[in-house]
């Protein structure tokens, strides 16, 4: 009898029953269409920092920067041979990015920390390579314009120097010494290997190299190619593309080699940390700042907090007046559609009266009112949801590009600051902290939004039953008889 009556009485009222459902349905859909973008610039948030960090890190530990009192760093030199002829000459300086190095020991210390569940050192170095050639200059003897003859010993000695000069052109890329014995963290596991091979475990000093496939397109390195850094060769084993389209190095080489090379035996630049718990990343940091002085902690949720650019805007907007724009919308159509039931039960008054003179008690009537506004909301959740995941889906389709860029206020010049958490943090982040990075925003569906999409119809359901359920409990048999003519 309940679910006959309820099934006429929809179809009887299909428009009413349709505005309260539509309703609903708007306020699902804004929901969900929201947080499936807050979702997707979550993961593009996540993907920047993927690519400063490296897949899985949770934190990095640096070398605390020096009080400015100390002074200046040694500034490079570039030494050439004075040689004649036109002879072509090439320096090479390879150096520590933010020129702030830790022991090797330091990735020890740091992995016996309560809640550390892996540490690696890596070393993050920039070249600055000079290429080019001196002309030397051709003596000319200057003209005798005196006008006078015979003496033309006289003249003999005087003249100038003319032409000559130097050319050279000054190249910079950045190179990342990874410890091939242990390549689950750092910056290279943000990259795929798309051609050749990854470093094998037993490489620790060999000499080969991965390209990152921007910079080996640019250099038309291949693989079996050699690449040659501060006069040694290294053969490339393997092209790798970074997941986020901006990669951390332009080369990576093993640890051993890279310490050679910048003269820094036993040294890192970074120790790329992963915690054993993500909700403990605090306590670790702390761990590590209190029982290994000099040292500076950065975790993902710091660099998130310093993500500027479009994401970050994007990301705000979603946040504030995203959310709050759909919470808005929800209460307006949850409010709406109990009126919109109430008003519905006053129409009806002579039915639910002459129905309570038949016999019906005031609950039975309060269940038929809420019964049919459950489905309402039931029908509006599915026109939301349907309505939802299509514009999640056109999102996802078009996908916008973001940009974001992490900066380092604290980084001195050069990129080489002293506080610079960015510029040191991430070690070939550097590179990145200058340079925007492009991400393709998308809006991905998760079942917890479909969930919470099923939540918010049932309670809308619920709140226009609550409305209409009051008023057809205060609704009398003599209501419906005083109207009959």
């Amino acid at each position: 009898m309940f679910f006959t009556y309820l099934r006429r009485e929809l179809r009887r009222r299909r428009k009413a029953a349709l505005v309260v459902a539509s309703g609903l349905a708007l306020g699902i859909a804004l929901v969900i269409v929201v947080n499936s973008a807050s979702a997707g610039m979550q993961q593009a948030q996540g993907k920047v920092l993927e690519s400063l960090y490296g897949l899985g890190t949770d934190m990095t530990v640096t070398k605390a920067a020096p009080p400015p009192s100390e002074g200046g760093r040694e500034r490079p030199r570039f030494n050439f041979d004075a040689q004649d002829g036109d002879e072509t000459q090439s320096s090479d300086v390879v150096m520590p990015q933010g020129f702030e190095t830790l022991a090797s020991s330091t990735v020890g210390k740091v992995a016996d920390q309560s809640g550390v569940a892996g540490a690696v050192g890596g070393l993050s170095l920039s070249v600055l390579k000079v290429d080019g050639e001196f002309k030397p200059g051709e003596f000319a003897p200057r003209e005798n314009t005196s006008g006078g003859g015979g003496g033309g010993g006289g003249g003999a000695g005087t003249g100038e120097v003319r032409g000559g000069g130097a050319n050279f052109d000054v190249n910079s890329y950045t190179v990342y010494g990874t410890d091939t014995a242990h390549q689950d963290l750092g910056p290279l596991t943000s990259s795929k290997i798309t051609d050749g091979r990854a470093f094998e475990t037993t490489e620790t000093d060999a000499k080969v190299a991965v390209v990152d496939s921007a910079y080996a397109k640019e250099k038309k390195y291949k693989v079996g190619s050699d690449v040659t850094i501060k006069g040694t060769k290294f053969e490339i084993v393997g092209i790798a593309t970074a997941d986020s389209g901006d990669a951390s190095a332009n080369l990576y080489i093993p640890l051993k080699q890279a310490q050679t090379l910048s003269d820094s035996k036993d040294k890192v630049t970074t120790v790329y940390v992963k915690a054993d718990d993500s909700q403990q990343i605090a306590a670790v940091k702390s761990a590590v700042q209190k029982n290994i002085p000099g040292t500076t902690v950065t975790t993902s949720a710091d660099l998130a907090d310093r993500v500027s650019g479009s994401l970050s805007t994007a990301s705000d907007l979603a946040t504030s007046v995203g959310k709050w724009l759909s919470i808005a919308v929800l209460i307006a159509a949850f409010v709406v559609a109990g009126l919109l039931t109430m008003s519905a039960v006053t129409r009806r008054v002579q039915e639910f009266g002459t129905l309570k003179a038949l016999g019906w008690k005031s609950g039975r009537v309060t269940r038929q009112v809420v019964g049919e506004a459950m489905v309402n909301g039931l029908v509006g959740g599915a026109l939301g949801i349907a309505v939802g995941v299509a514009g999640a889906y056109v999102l996802t389709a078009v996908s916008p590009s973001l940009t974001a860029e992490v900066g380092s206020a604290a980084a001195g010049p050069g990129g080489g600051g002293g506080g610079g958490g960015m510029i040191r943090a991430g070690g070939p982040a550097g590179q990145a902290a200058d340079k925007a990075i492009e991400i393709a925003l998308t809006a991905p569906v998760s079942a917890a939004t479909i969930a919470l999409a099923v939540g918010l119809a049932v309670t809308g359901g619920l709140i226009a039953g609550a409305f209409g359920g009051w008023r057809a409990s205060r609704l009398r048999p003599a209501d419906a008889l005083r109207r009959v003519e």
